[in-house]
């Protein structure tokens, strides 16, 4: 009786371990496609059609993050991180994408009938260009979720942008004009003066400033209303006042 119940166990065990592998060779051959089919899916939900969507009020400051008040909480972290003032940002953002997280420049036509190439590398909230991304991927150790399309992170480059513009050419976080001239002609061609050939743009930026200050006014109406916003949030680990 001992001998049958050995061979009945070796038995069991051999069960076993040709099950295992057959489920070892399955997830050898299944698992990467599976694997990637699965991120696929959550960087489409994630970076596309969980995008949000622009804010319904764009003129008021307080209304854009009444909507998005994690917003709120990206701007004043790019604040704190690089210096330039909230109302400046979003004025950027405004300006620049309209707050739609996968804008790019209208495509040129061929022949003025055929759809073509886009004129620039823009893209996402801040229209940051390719080369301008890669240099703020690099400087901060961005990774492959650091992406244009994410609020969290296009004010973060708008505030790393003009840090170095206020390092290199000395233009102070509170003139929004001159940060822009600088973003939108780059740091070389603003040393260059390149803006000067170019009223449009100097009318932009005249509008840039418009916004930013008025953004900034209103800002000082409600801002309390999101600082200390979320539920783990709490006196005295957090006040309005900080």
């Amino acid at each position: 009786m001992v001998g049958i119940r050995n061979r009945s166990g070796r038995k069991k065990k051999s069960r076993h371990k040709a099950e295992k592998a057959r489920w070892l060779r399955l997830a050898k051959w299944y698992g990467p496609p599976v694997a990637g089919l699965l991120i696929g899916i959550w960087a489409t939900l994630r970076f596309s059609l969980l995008a949000p969507d622009p804010p319904a009020r764009p003129e008021n400051l307080c209304d854009i993050f009444r909507e998005h008040p994690v917003w709120y909480d990206y701007a004043s972290a790019s604040q704190q991180r690089w210096g330039t003032p909230i109302a400046t940002q979003m004025a950027f953002v405004f300006y620049e994408s309209s707050f739609r997280s996968h804008a790019r420049p209208p495509r040129t036509r061929l022949w003025g009938l055929i759809p073509w190439a886009r004129p620039t590398t823009a893209f996402g909230y801040a229209q940051a260009l390719d080369p301008a991304w890669q240099e703020y991927l690099a400087a901060n150790d961005g990774d492959w979720l650091t992406v244009r399309s994410d609020m969290k992170y296009a004010l973060d480059f708008v505030g790393w942008y003009n840090r170095l513009s206020h390092q290199q050419l000395g233009i102070p976080y509170t003139a929004p004009r001159e940060l822009y001239l600088a973003y939108h002609e780059g740091r070389t061609g603003y040393a260059r003066r390149s803006f000067d050939r170019k009223p449009q743009l100097q009318a932009l930026a005249s509008r840039v400033r418009a916004r930013a200050y008025r953004y900034h006014n209103q800002l000082q109406q409600c801002e309390a209303e999101f600082q200390c916003w979320r539920w783990y949030q709490f006196w005295p680990f957090c006040s309005a006042e900080d």
